[in-house]
């Protein structure tokens, strides 16, 4: 498979993936760890939406599915389908036990992830087209411009009953 067509594909089934699981979650609708609150104030003070800005911090101080996609990812490449995968997501089961996470997006993104990643390979993907996909997938999210990414999440977590009722 063209390169540059995978790393597209990858990006997509990425952003997807760890969007919806961390709003079926409910990182939308409460801060769950410490600084996530900050965060999500920070962002609507912005200009953002809150239950975006939960998210946001969410995903930032804790690891949910959107470090549980890229670690596996990393861990299929670096070890194989599904070892790596499963590695990962015993390791991030374990970092949300440490950030006193009550959650299970991360565990979740690791495991989906390794299940797409195995399919997706049967067409001629590859584990490190994800790991480049989903750094572009948090980069949409994190890195551009929070208050615009935190009312598309805000708007998906309202669809999707997720969003917080917090004021």
């Amino acid at each position: 498979m063209n390169e540059i067509m995978g790393i597209i594909i990858a990006t997509i089934i990425c952003w997807v993936n760890f969007v919806l699981i961390d709003t079926w979650m409910g990182l939308p609708e409460n801060p769950g760890v410490k600084g996530a609150e900050v965060i999500g104030r920070a962002v609507k003070k912005r200009g953002g939406s809150l239950a975006g800005g939960f998210f946001q911090g969410n995903i930032v101080c804790s690891p949910d599915a959107s470090a549980g996609t890229l670690l596996a990812s990393v861990g299929c490449y670096a070890i194989g389908i599904p070892e790596g995968g499963l590695i990962a997501a015993t390791l991030v089961y374990f970092g949300n036990r440490l950030c006193a996470d009550p959650g299970y997006a991360g565990t979740t993104g690791a495991l989906s992830i390794t299940v797409i990643i195995y399919l997706t390979s049967l067409v001629g993907m590859k584990p490190e087209f994800f790991i480049v996909g989903m750094v572009l997938a948090i980069l949409t999210i994190q890195g551009l411009a929070h208050p615009s990414a935190s009312r598309l999440l805000g708007k998906l977590a309202e669809k999707m009953g997720r969003h917080t009722k917090m004021t």
